[in-house]
Parts: C-alpha cells; sequence; structure tokens
C-alpha cells in the first residue's frame, strides 16, 4: 500500500467524520450498507496499515460500531516496547471543533493511558501521512522513522 492511498483513506475518513454517521433516518442511509459501515471500514484498514508503518511490536484495532445514535469507533492501539506504546482513536467528538484524540500507553490492554492529546480533524484532514506518522513517533522512545 502506499502512501497516497493513505492520504486518500485520510481525506474520506474526515469527510466521514464531518457528515452525520448516525443511523436515525433509516438504515438505507447510514446503517450497515452506509457510510458509518464505510468510515467503520476504511478507518480500520486504515489504522492496521498505520500500525505496520509505527513499527509497533504489538498492535490491535478495535472497531465499535455502539448504537444508532452516535458513529462508533476505531481504535488502534500499538506497543513498540516495554511499556511505550500509543492509542489512536478514530470517532465524531462531542467538541464543536471535532478532534481526534491520541495517547501514550504502556500496555496493549491500557485503556486509561496517560493524558489525553488531540489533533483537529481539520488538521487531520489537511495532513500528509508520513507527517502523521512523524507526529506519533515522536512518543516513541528512540524514534524512528515512517516506514510508508
Amino acid at each position: 500500500m502506499k502512501t497516497n492511498l493513505q492520504e486518500k483513506k485520510m481525506k474520506r475518513i474526515a469527510e466521514l467524520l464531518s457528515g452525520n454517521l448516525s443511523y436515525f433516518a433509516g438504515e438505507n442511509e447510514n446503517g450497515v450498507n452506509g457510510e458509518k459501515a464505510e468510515f467503520l471500514r476504511t478507518s480500520a484498514a486504515f489504522l492496521r496499515k498505520l500500525g505496520k508503518d509505527l513499527g509497533f511490536t504489538e498492535c490491535k484495532v478495535r472497531t465499535n460500531p455502539a448504537g444508532i445514535a452516535v458513529s462508533g469507533s476505531v481504535s488502534l492501539y500499538g506497543i513498540w516496547d516495554d511499556g511505550n506504546g500509543l492509542c489512536f482513536v478514530l470517532e465524531q467528538s462531542a467538541f464543536q471543533n471535532q478532534m481526534l484524540l491520541y495517547r501514550e500507553i504502556s500496555r496493549i490492554d491500557d485503556y486509561y493511558g496517560r493524558q489525553n492529546l488531540y489533533i483537529f480533524l481539520s488538521d487531520f484532514a489537511k495532513a500528509d501521512y508520513p507527517w502523521l506518522c512523524g507526529h506519533f513517533l515522536r512518543f516513541r522512545k528512540g524514534a524512528g522513522a515512517c516506514a510508508a
């Protein structure tokens, strides 16, 4: 997979998160075959590739479709080495300015981690993939380059 494909996915994920991913209007619009399902599939594929490119030694991508009133979420939990990892969550936020959450973690099952940090959705939409990798690799002890 090439960097430009990951960037296309970033832009599509941002478009989807900017819209209404709940499906109160009925399943035909945003339900099982609609934009919510596309968001969940595209985000999971994007995060699996991101985990590989960040060089995690252990990595899990979790998808939670949640209920009809919310977007659902897709999260990446990755560990570089003992006590050094990152969590990145793609979901619609409750903030006025849409933001994507990430934080340092110490274990693959660390659901609390350290302080929550955020990337504005608008910045994510405009960013290139190597920038995103570099941004996250700052948290790796002995950081290296993105494999993309």
